[in-house]
């Protein structure tokens, strides 16, 4: 871990997290559906943009077509027009370094739709056509981050991973985990390697130019919780080799009843290598994103 911490821009969050999550970690926003995780995923990605002079990238793991507004909320809540990388363009290795070139920071690697995309829902042949696509996309994916890392974008937002009762049947972790263990979290010359491979002799004085520490790299994983009720969340144990036992912080996103009525709440469940706050803090979610009272 190096540097300065990565805060979202929310004192009141921010003060919670000790100055902000820490670099070259990964840290999971879990809450169900319509707890504000995206929102907040974009909130901590704009931030980058004053705290490293570059915004954070999305990567959309999304399958069925289900819309996370992402374009909306970045247009309507930070002046952010996302333009979304070309997954499907043949890879132009030499275009690497063409630093004038528009990349685009939304990748969104599986746009077949209509499925899920775990083992138990596909039938072979399907599944199959699945592992042929997610071996199309690695390269390409490489690419993406690579690209993004050597022009100085240092925050990473992961969403659309559909939950699943277990993380080794689904092709989306599937792909997270060799996303975040192999490009992530490698130096940066090996991930040069990875996309170069056969030119990076010929490359290599441009990569050894245009370094990162990949240390400096934060990583924000948005999970989509079964449970509704923030209670819940908090008493769910941690099961041993999911996303959670891995993660070096956890926040929890979810529902509050009180005197009859509902409302949102958040809490820092873990914060390892830091100070962290025990509140349960409130929050809204307006037209301007979320608002903690």
């Amino acid at each position: 871990m190096t540097g300065s911490r990565q805060g979202f821009g929310i004192p009141v969050l921010d003060q919670l997290l000790g100055g902000g999550l820490l670099p070259g970690t990964m840290t999971v926003l879990a809450g169900a559906t319509g707890a504000g995780k995206t929102q907040l995923g974009l909130r901590w990605a704009d931030a980058g943009l004053r705290a490293e002079g570059h915004r954070g990238v999305i990567c959309d793991l999304t399958s069925r077509g289900d819309a996370q507004n992402h374009a909306g909320y970045a247009r309507d809540q930070f002046a952010w027009e996302i333009v979304e990388y070309p997954v499907q363009a043949p890879l132009d290795l030499h275009a690497v370094w063409d630093f004038a070139r528009p990349l685009g920071d939304y990748f969104h690697p599986f746009a077949r739709g209509g499925r899920r995309v775990t083992r138990r829902d596909l039938e072979p042949d399907d599944w199959h056509a699945w592992k042929s696509d997610l071996a199309r996309v690695l390269r390409r994916s490489v690419a993406f981050f690579y690209e993004h890392f050597i022009r100085g974008s240092r925050r990473v937002v992961v969403d659309g991973i559909e939950p699943t009762e277990r993380f080794g049947d689904s092709i989306q972790f599937e792909f997270f985990e060799y996303l975040y263990h192999q490009v992530l979290r490698k130096e940066d010359e090996w991930a040069a390697r990875e996309l170069f491979r056969e030119q990076f002799r010929a490359n290599a004085p441009r990569v050894l130019e245009h370094r990162y520490d990949h240390r400096a790299i934060g990583c924000l994983y948005l999970y989509t919780a079964p449970h509704i009720l923030l209670d819940d969340l908090m008493t769910e144990p941690i099961g041993e080799g999911d996303i959670f036992a891995n993660a070096n912080t956890i926040i929890l996103m979810g529902r509050t009843r009180d005197a009859g009525r509902l409302g949102r709440a958040l809490y820092v469940a873990k914060h390892r290598g830091s100070a962290c706050g025990d509140e349960i803090r409130p929050y809204r979610i307006t037209d301007h994103g979320l608002v903690f009272d």
